[in-house]
């Protein structure tokens, strides 16, 4: 977490030139390094039930008393852990947001991000140069079974988040009868809309390691009956034919411009005249907007990293309505969602041969 700065210090980083930020960025890095590094050594959950010394700690974790004692110093600067009598302890904020018990657990988030950063942003600079990106991410994941479990944690929590509200969105008409899911491998949307819909059946295609939790989603709202889960590259998997509705959520922003495309029209060619698709992505701001906000803060940094790990980024709504119009969609329509400030529903419906 930030590194804790007194009043005279902010102003020394923050409203003058007194003092280099950058080295608030430094710490900072070391900060998120660190308590990454807890996350998998299990640090914060065997401190769940209270304060423990380093020895015990280091024989709970399998670690090395002193490394261990100089980390948990570390996180105490940081924020993580306070010192306590018995030893050392999860701090208030540790306690509320990275035990994995926790319903809404940020622990999944900052385990992801902590082993992608850590594994893939070594080389960002040969991706700015040669425009490509690092690696195959989505190879790297099914390769990382516990990176892939919190990867689809963190978008299933989203889902969650915004499921009730994206259904209440988007109307379903009652002679509807299929849903194709694109790349939605957690499976809590369509399991949100069958729920909705007793007319609907669905269809999830996505990679198997994916599909992995999908599948136990399904099958705990009582939907296998309803719901196909078929694995396959997204670019040649057979998504089927006459589908009332597609979902396409957080898929197109992995892909350059071309891709989308591709993909856009082979959804096109999977849904009913007059069907419809949904996507859903967060939208890049032009660059001479205002920068303030961790909303477009984030937005920006997830751009980059899309960039250097899959090759895609954060498209502009009018970049995806021109994707979308030339993959053979119309009536395009953006929907602000009330639950997430950088998550937007872009709906369109196949155009229809007059």
């Amino acid at each position: 977490m930030p590194v804790p700065l007194s009043p005279e210090e902010a102003r020394q980083f923050h409203a003058s030139d007194a003092a280099p930020a950058a080295f608030l960025d430094l710490l900072d890095a070391v900060s998120f390094r660190s308590a990454g590094a807890a996350l998998r050594l299990g640090v914060f959950e065997e401190l769940a039930d209270g304060p423990l010394p380093v020895e015990r700690l280091a024989v709970r974790t399998g670690t090395d008393p002193l490394g261990l004692r100089l980390l948990l110093d570390a996180l105490t600067s940081f924020g993580y852990l306070i010192h306590a009598e018995g030893g050392y302890a999860n701090s208030a904020n540790t306690t509320r947001w990275l035990l994995r018990a926790v319903p809404d657990s940020f622990a999944p988030v900052l385990a992801f991000w902590s082993a992608l950063l850590s594994g893939w942003w070594h080389d960002l600079e040969w991706s700015i140069c040669s425009g490509t990106p690092a690696g195959d991410f989505y190879a790297w994941l099914e390769q990382r079974p516990e990176v892939l479990a919190d990867f689809q944690t963190m978008l299933r929590r989203l889902a969650d988040g915004l499921s009730a509200e994206i259904v209440e969105l988007l109307p379903v008409p009652a002679d509807a009868r299929s849903l194709l899911d694109v790349g939605g491998g957690h499976a809590s949307y369509p399991v949100a809309f069958l729920s909705a819909h007793p007319q609907l059946r669905a269809t999830v295609v996505d990679l198997a390691g994916a599909l992995a939790q999908g599948a136990e989603t399904v099958a705990a709202a009582g939907l296998t009956d309803r719901c196909t889960l078929r694995a396959g590259d997204l670019f040649e998997v057979d998504f089927g034919t006459g589908h009332d509705l597609a979902l396409l959520f957080n898929v197109v922003h992995g892909h350059q411009a071309a891709e989308t495309l591709t993909l856009l029209r082979r959804v096109a060619a999977a849904l009913r005249p007059g069907g419809r698709v949904a996507l859903l992505e967060p939208l890049a701001t032009a660059p001479e907007q205002p920068t303030a906000g961790l909303g477009t803060a984030f937005v920006r940094m997830f751009s980059l990293n899309l960039f250097h790990t899959q090759g895609g980024r954060a498209y502009g709504h009018d970049e995806l309505v021109g994707l979308l119009r030339e993959a053979g969609f119309t009536d395009v329509r953006q929907q602000v969602l009330g639950g997430s400030e950088t998550d937007h529903l872009v709906i369109a419906q196949v155009r229809t041969l007059d």
